[in-house]
């Protein structure tokens, strides 16, 4: 186990508590990047493959809150970019 591996999963994984809140409460997908969310996605998979493969320690809970956050922050730019085509369907109607 590396302490800098920890303090950089522990500082990645303080910012997407905030995203996923202004993600939740902004309920508009402007500004985000699905491509972005899953290259995150994608590189959580595989560190948590390495330390499956090469390195099982505790590090790889880190590795796994971090992609359910990740993830979460992806079902909310769906959700969101859905409702972001309701408004402009309806704002079309008008």
């Amino acid at each position: 186990m590396s302490v800098f591996e920890v303090v950089m999963l522990v500082c990645f994984g303080a910012a997407w508590p905030l995203n996923i809140y202004k993600s939740y409460k902004t309920r508009s997908a402007a500004g985000k990047s699905v491509l972005f969310l899953f290259v995150v996605i994608i590189g959580y998979i595989s560190g948590i493959f390495h330390k499956i493969m090469y390195s099982n320690d505790y590090v790889m809970y880190l590795y796994i809150l971090n992609l359910v956050m990740v993830a979460i922050d992806a079902v909310l730019y769906f959700r969101n970019r859905k409702l972001d085509k309701e408004r402009e369907e309806a704002a079309g109607k008008i």
